[in-house]
């Protein structure tokens, strides 16, 4: 299995957050802010599914998985505690979460299903953020105009979403979680994670006035179709889920590791799971870090 460091990110979040914070481009911001928007409780249910997906395996199993599951949810309680404090600020702007409740209530009814069930969402979600990681890794120009400590954020999220994209595919496939039920909730997924952010960043952009700009639906345009565009390049990888003998790591995953080992000044590593514990306790242990250096 896979050894998951788990990093303390060294920038600075209680400086306020430009309203335009993406390359000074609304679309952009907009479209970005609503993907944290989603990030606080998207990434708590990945942590309780891959929890309940290990409680269900038996012991010597469990053994083989343990320290990945420990090095997955330290992982994202970390994604979770800095997007909460990224929110946080971008809500200063007069932003709305709208997302978050919604999807409080849609998780509700899978409190008392199998864990499998839980564990098929989470891949599916897990996969959409693993193309778009390696999208971004890819494309990381494309934030050349953005606040440094900014784009170091969704570099540094985008690795490690990288790093850790077949653990929860690996539970459900060791807990005889069927082809059939996962390419059922990879397409559900699908519909619902493209209308939350679509639905999402048109409400920033409201909120923001920036919605009937010219130039909002002109970048929208660009950043989505264009040459180097997001759904142009995620379209073949995004289908490759649906292969009966698909697996994550049959998407290369270079960038992640190539970003990691060129930025290491831009983050601490966590050792014992103790200490991990203890850095992720509270929400506000990432504001108290100095901003790295670019």
């Amino acid at each position: 299995m896979t050894a998951l460091a788990v990093r303390r990110l060294l920038i600075d979040l209680e400086t306020p957050v430009p309203r335009h914070w993406c390359n000074g481009d609304p679309f952009l911001t907009a479209f970005f802010n609503a993907l944290s928007m989603s990030f606080p409780v998207g990434e708590q249910f990945f942590i309780d599914s891959v929890r309940k997906g290990m409680a269900d395996l038996p012991s010597w199993e469990q053994d083989k998985f343990k320290a990945e599951v420990q090095g997955f949810i330290g992982q994202e309680a970390t994604h979770r505690r800095i997007h909460a404090l990224f929110n946080a600020q971008i809500e200063k702007h007069g932003l709305v979460n709208d997302w978050e409740p919604r999807a409080r209530e849609r998780l509700k009814v899978m409190e008392d299903m199998d864990p499998r069930h839980g564990l098929g969402i989470t891949a599916a979600n897990e996969h959409f953020t693993a193309i778009f990681a390696e999208w971004i890794l890819r494309n990381h120009d494309l934030l050349k105009d953005t606040e440094p400590r900014l784009a170091k954020l969704w570099l540094w999220h985008s690795a490690e979403e990288a790093e850790h994209k077949s653990t929860a595919f690996d539970l459900y496939q060791a807990l005889g979680g069927s082809h059939e039920w996962r390419i059922t909730w990879f397409k559900r997924i699908t519909l619902i994670f493209l209308g939350d952010t679509l639905r999402q960043t048109l409400n920033n952009l409201r909120r923001d006035g920036s919605l009937w700009q010219w130039r909002t639906w002109r970048s929208a345009m660009h950043f989505l179709f264009g040459q180097r565009g997001l759904i142009r390049q995620t379209y073949r990888p995004w289908r490759e889920y649906l292969r009966r003998d698909f697996h994550p790591r049959q998407q290369n995953s270079d960038l992640s590791q190539r970003w990691l080992q060129e930025n290491a000044t831009a983050y601490s590593v966590l050792g014992s799971p103790a200490e991990t514990s203890a850095a992720t306790a509270s929400p506000m242990h990432q504001a108290r870090s100095p901003l790295a250096a670019s």
